[in-house]
Formats: C-alpha cells, sequence, structure tokens
C-alpha cells in the first residue's frame, strides 16, 4: 500500500485551487475508499461586479424577464451562459 502525503493547510481557496492544478490528488487521497456523493444545494461561487448599461437595453432586459417570470438579473446570467456556449461551440 502507498504511503499518502499529507494534504497541506491552504490560506483560501485560491491557494487550494493552485495546490491542485500543481500536485497529482492520489498522492494525497486514497481514490479506491472514494463514494460518490451529491451536494444538490451547491452554488458556484459569484462575484459582484458593476456593468453600465443603457437604459433602453436594461428596459428590454426587464420587460422578457418580466414575460420569462424569472428576475432581470438571473435572464442576464442565461443569455451570457448561451451566448459563451454558442461562441466556445463555434471557435473549435
Amino acid at each position: 500500500m502507498k504511503k499518502l502525503k499529507n494534504i497541506p493547510k491552504f490560506k483560501n481557496e485560491q491557494e487550494e485551487r493552485e495546490f491542485w492544478t500543481n500536485n497529482d490528488s492520489s498522492e494525497f487521497i486514497d481514490w479506491n475508499k472514494s463514494k460518490l456523493v451529491s451536494f444538490p444545494k451547491l452554488r458556484p461561487s459569484t462575484k459582484t461586479i458593476s456593468l453600465r448599461l443603457p437604459e433602453f437595453l436594461l428596459n428590454d432586459i426587464k420587460v422578457i424577464a418580466h414575460k420569462r417570470d424569472v428576475p432581470y438579473q438571473s435572464l442576464i446570467k442565461i443569455i451570457l451562459k448561451e451566448r459563451i456556449d454558442s461562441e466556445l461551440r463555434n471557435s473549435t
């Protein structure tokens, strides 16, 4: 049986992200003992930004959001995600 290394303590999420990007997890974790789990309430981390939009554009977004019965900020995220996915598919 292979001796596993200790996982270091991290100062923040960014430091942990960099660590796992540069290290093989199998040196720290016995994946043969792992179990499948589900985190149904886990939400992606978000970052608040300030975005200036022309008033007419924001008004149009709010009208569409009202028709779809969703908050306008959620509609903006949906539209951005759909467009980004489309761009990524077309760029390959």
